[in-house]
């Protein structure tokens, strides 16, 4: 199974691109989702051929912070994934329809185990200034997030603001333009291993380039980072992480390529454990000495 976050890991908008080439040596780009009749996010026509294959090889599942409404504006390759993550793990998808008993219990965990929503929106207006938040927005009724005018916010609001969300069961995390206050319980890695247990997936791979993907890549078996994004910003690293050095609309080629070996690599060593056959002859038995 592949867990893959979406903006930034494998899709971007034009001001992420990370374009570094000439523009005649640039790649052809498609574009995979529109809002309010304009093109919004991109991949490379690389990585689109890739992720088509991709999904034919594993469960693909993409997993994203993004509202079920915003999700469902990207028009990804290929077949529609049987499953999906919105919400930071607020809801999964199944077939594209919610799963209301998922839902349900991770509203009752948050209930139990952080400060109300209410309390964050409370401090946002209390604490924030016209001249640098362009919007307040409240995802899903789970979480809360500012658009901001990121040269002029000041530094040392968010750093307040980190540790009093610290204190409330909540986690903050700057993202572009966003500043995201999420809570700690609302995870997209026990939204991941749900879909996993379901798919009984022997192997299960991410990818994500920020603050709220780290639990996920920390679930996963394998996992890869961007060379951009809040967690490259931090060096964050794991024993079982590959740091890639492309940035940009690149890695997210890389990303797709790195997935498709790791997967081509977990079905040649299932295919020839000890005692299965290869081409019709006994695979080797390990060396018992």
């Amino acid at each position: 199974m592949v867990a893959s976050d979406l903006d930034r890991t494998l899709i971007y908008s034009s001001a992420a691109l990370a374009l570094g080439m000439p523009d005649a040596q640039a790649p052809r780009l498609l574009s995979v989702e529109v809002h309010e009749s304009k093109p919004l996010s991109y991949l490379t026509e690389e990585a689109a051929g890739l992720l088509e294959r991709l999904a034919g090889e594993a469960v693909f599942v993409p997993t994203t912070t993004r509202t079920r409404k915003q999700y469902q504006r990207i028009q990804l390759p290929g077949r529609r994934p049987a499953y999906a993550i919105c919400a930071n793990g607020g809801h999964i998808l199944v077939d594209g329809v919610a799963d209301r008993d998922w839902h349900a219990s991770v509203v009752r965990r948050l209930a139990e185990e952080c400060a109300p929503l209410s309390e964050i929106r409370a401090y946002f207006t209390a604490t924030t200034d016209l001249s640098w938040v362009r919007k307040h927005r409240v995802a899903e009724d789970l979480f809360a997030y500012l658009v901001v005018e990121r040269e002029r916010m000041p530094q040392e609001w968010l750093k307040r603001f980190e540790e009093w969300a610290d204190e409330r069961g909540w986690t903050v995390s700057l993202q572009g333009r966003k500043v995201y206050a999420v809570p700690k319980p609302l995870t997209k890695s026990a939204a991941m291993r749900e879909v996993a247990r379901r798919c009984g997936a022997g192997l299960v791979l991410a990818a994500g380039d920020s603050l709220l993907d780290a639990d996920l890549l920390l679930a996963a078996d394998r996992a890869w980072r961007p060379g951009h994004g809040e967690l490259a910003d931090t060096s964050w690293t794991a024993p079982h992480l590959d740091v890639l050095a492309e940035r940009g609309v690149a890695a997210g080629e890389e990303i797709l390529r790195r997935f498709r070996t790791a997967v081509a690599e977990h079905r040649a060593s299932s295919a020839t454990l000890p005692g299965q056959t290869v081409n019709g002859s006994p695979a080797a038995l390990p060396d018992q000495t």
